[in-house]
């Protein structure tokens, strides 16, 4: 009798421990997942609840109830953390859980080429849980500007073209810190030598370089365009760019899509501090968000004595250069000879 007791016990302990075992299978090492690409990119947004969640997992995982429990049972559900998550093909709840605990992927953001901080920062909005609303405020912050030397003109300056790294849900504060520390980390001790030595401040330098970037497109040439403005600069004459002018007409419209290929005489007369063919000086901020190559350009200038220079009709993205007006009216005649004969009247 007692052998078939002691039997009987074993068999229960043997299937209850079986189940255990079944049932710890199922919740927390069983495949899990129902989609059909090798990898989910799951975005979860700030202040997400658990059941919020579990509704954008529909197309996800199989189980929610099994994700569930075994969220419970790990502590997840009352720790959910936003940001960006890929879950491979196949994963099961423990593997998701352990990557939605920890492994928030990082995003590239780029940005580049752009006339205003608007711009930009509807591009950044695109790529980060950022509203371009809550960017564009912080950008013309100023008590932010004041502190780091800024001013709502030249805030576009602090900002370098390129590629980062940022968390998803990154915050608009940590967005322009990094930023900060990007511009600072650019302005080494050698390239601060280099602004001093041709007397200007580093925001001037990046002013001048978004006059020298919309000149010309070909980076070979653009130190010789800076050496131009700087060369004029010296001499306290007023730069004459035509770019600075197209800024300005589009500045006072208000309209930055309008396309205008041809700066005609009346529109030197707009008046506007961006005008450089009314004011002497560089204008009081850049007319575009100056590339790194632009920037270098204008640190390491080419020496030479030339004052002017017009597009080169026969070397197109090219420009001929003039020590003097002579020269200058010469070469001038022959780019208008090309914009008629193109029919290129704005």
């Amino acid at each position: 009798m007692i052998k078939k007791i002691l039997v009987s016990v074993i068999l229960i302990f043997l299937l209850i421990s079986s189940y255990l075992s079944y049932s710890t299978y199922k919740t927390f090492f069983q495949e899990n997942t129902i989609f059909t690409t090798d990898k989910y990119e799951l975005y979860i947004k700030p202040n997400t609840d658990f059941d919020s969640l579990l509704n954008q997992l529909n197309n996800v995982i199989n189980s929610k109830y099994h994700f569930s429990f075994a969220s419970e049972k790990k502590g997840f559900d009352k720790r959910v953390k936003s940001g960006l998550y890929i879950i491979p093909k196949g994963s099961n709840n423990n593997d998701i859980i352990n990557i939605l605990r920890a492994k928030s992927k990082v995003v590239n953001v780029t940005f580049n080429n752009h006339e205003r901080l608007e711009n930009m920062a509807g591009r950044i909005a695109k790529q980060i849980y950022l509203d371009s609303t809550t960017l564009v405020n912080s950008f013309y912050n100023k008590d932010f500007l004041k502190k780091h030397g800024f001013n709502e003109y030249d805030a576009l300056t602090m900002y370098l073209p390129n590629t980062y790294n940022f968390f998803w849900d990154t915050s608009v504060e940590n967005f322009q810190r990094k930023m900060l520390d990007e511009y600072n980390k650019f302005w080494n001790q050698d390239r601060l030598r280099k602004a001093e030595l041709i007397g200007l401040s580093k925001i001037e330098i990046s002013i001048l370089a978004s006059i020298v970037q919309k000149e010309s497109l070909m980076k070979d040439e653009r130190p010789k365009i800076a050496g131009v403005y700087l060369n004029r600069l010296k001499k306290r004459m007023r730069l004459q760019a035509d770019p600075t002018v197209i800024f300005a007409l589009k500045n006072k419209s208000g309209n930055f899509q309008k396309q205008i290929k041809r700066v005609l005489y009346r529109d030197l007369k707009i008046k506007s501090p961006y005008n450089t063919y009314r004011n002497k000086g560089l204008p009081p901020g850049p007319i575009c968000m100056p590339d790194l190559d632009a920037i270098k350009a204008v640190l390491n200038p080419e020496n030479h004595k030339y004052l002017y220079f017009v597009a080169d009709p026969a070397n197109r993205g090219y420009h001929l250069f003039g020590r003097n007006i002579r020269e200058h009216n010469s070469n001038k005649k022959k780019y208008i000879r090309w914009l008629n004969k193109k029919k290129i009247y704005r």
